[in-house]
């Protein structure tokens, strides 16, 4: 295979990673950020169970995203994977096992979501015992993502480090996700070792930042070639 057929095929491997990526962020802002808060009341799971009988639609709607997270999370992490594995194998490993691990907690909150639809629409119980394992699951689903912070952190120092050791992506790309996944993690510790700190969510912000740069960059431009 010559080095410009090579090219083009990691152009095109980058373009799908980078189509992966987009649809794990699309319906992880549908699913978390704006069908979520129409069923799941936070400290009231009385309404959260009224929400899963009445709106039972919109529950399924709001499940279905999250399946939809947990495959794209996971194509994410094996494309990248096939992206990098050639010259970076020990980080591609890294970040295809790190990712996958990120797709398993999203997971979790999948599986509470469906139980709790499950238990909402049941003739099984009384009301009490509903709104009690209402509440339970509303736990964790919640803290599936809060703890999985610690791994959508993890994954990013990989890819981070690849970026800027190739520089085959932009260098500061591969910065500002380190710097990301270095927010998440503190984030995460913070929120878990009960600290007030009011401006815990903007640690977050560098995240965001890289993980909407990098889908951009490899949609549009893909890959640089090597430079040896």
């Amino acid at each position: 295979m010559n080095v410009n057929t090579e090219q083009k095929n990691l152009i095109k491997t980058a373009r799908i990673t980078g189509l992966w990526y987009l649809m794990m962020a699309i319906t992880g802002i549908l699913g978390f950020m704006v069908f979520h808060s129409q069923i799941f009341v936070s400290g009231n799971p009385e309404q959260t169970l009224i929400n899963l009988a009445e709106l039972e639609s919109t529950a399924r709607i709001r499940l279905l995203l999250e399946f939809a997270i947990v495959i794209s999370q996971a194509l994410t992490a094996v494309w990248f994977f096939k992206l990098f594995k050639d010259n970076y194998e020990w980080e591609a490993w890294t970040l295809g096992i790190w990712g996958m691990v990120n797709a398993l907690a999203i997971m979790i909150s999948a599986i509470s979501i469906a139980s709790a639809i499950g238990i909402a629409n049941s003739d099984i119980g009384a009301m009490e015992d509903k709104v009690l394992l209402i509440q339970v699951f509303q736990h964790i689903i919640s803290n599936a993502w809060g703890i999985g912070g610690l791994f959508f952190g993890l994954w990013l120092f990989p890819m981070g480090y690849i970026v800027v050791k190739s520089k085959r992506l932009p260098v500061w790309l591969g910065r500002v996700i380190i710097l990301g996944g270095i927010g998440y993690l503190i984030s995460t510790v913070i929120r878990y070792a009960g600290i007030d700190f009011s401006f815990n969510r903007f640690l977050m912000l560098p995240a965001t930042i890289g993980e909407f740069w990098m889908i951009g960059y490899l949609l549009i431009f893909g890959i640089r070639p090597n430079i040896k």
